[in-house]
């Protein structure tokens, strides 16, 4: 038995199973069901090569996918975050309103109370007076007895208004016309009264 022609016909059946792993490993176009957004690599030469780049668009997939859902989490995120800023925005604006309309309220009361106090003061002042209080003074006294009441009939009013406002609702908080004539009113029904008086 000839060693020489055993490993020349070895040799010959490796180079030709080398041939045919080449011939089935050369660039194949990418099968025409291959998901799109994946990466194409071509496989290498033999088994390895295969499940090389097989592996590699695993992977390749699996990151794009995972990157999908960071950017799809950090948009929610945002999204959820401006909506939490927009409410706090709305609800800071509804307590400012709300604080206005209290403060407009609590203005009110104060007119109101002091027509009230200065209505009882000129009515207990004119009875004190009531032998030696000329007709002018009573007259003078009378008048500011009417501006004093009207003053608090005003500050109630404008009291009503304001209490009625909604902070929901975008207007002015103010107690309208009626608030400033009150104001007015107690002046000069204060001003009648200690005018009275001097007669």
């Amino acid at each position: 038995m000839n060693f020489g022609n055993l490993f020349r016909a070895f040799d010959a059946l490796v180079a030709l199973g080398g041939a045919v792993s080449k011939l089935r490993g050369r660039d194949a176009p990418p099968p025409a069901d291959e998901p799109t957004g994946l990466t194409y690599i071509p496989p290498a030469a033999g088994l390895a090569g295969q499940l090389e780049a097989r592996l590699t668009n695993v992977v390749v997939a699996a990151l794009k996918e995972a990157f999908d859902r960071d950017h799809e989490r950090l948009e929610l995120e945002r999204a959820q975050l401006d909506e939490q800023r927009r409410r706090a925005e709305e609800a800071m604006r509804l307590e400012l309103r709300r604080q206005a309309a209290d403060r407009e309220v609590g203005r009110l009361r104060l007119l109101a109370g002091t027509a009230l106090v200065g209505w009882i003061a000129s009515v207990v002042t004119l009875i004190a007076r009531l032998d030696t209080a000329s007709t002018i003074s009573r007259a003078v006294i009378g008048v500011g007895w009417l501006l004093l009441l009207g003053a608090l009939a005003a500050a109630f009013s404008a009291q009503a208004r304001v209490g009625t406002y909604v902070p929901e609702r975008d207007g002015a908080i103010d107690a309208d016309r009626t608030g400033a004539a009150a104001l007015w009113l107690l002046i000069a029904g204060l001003a009648l009264s200690a005018v009275s008086l001097l007669f």
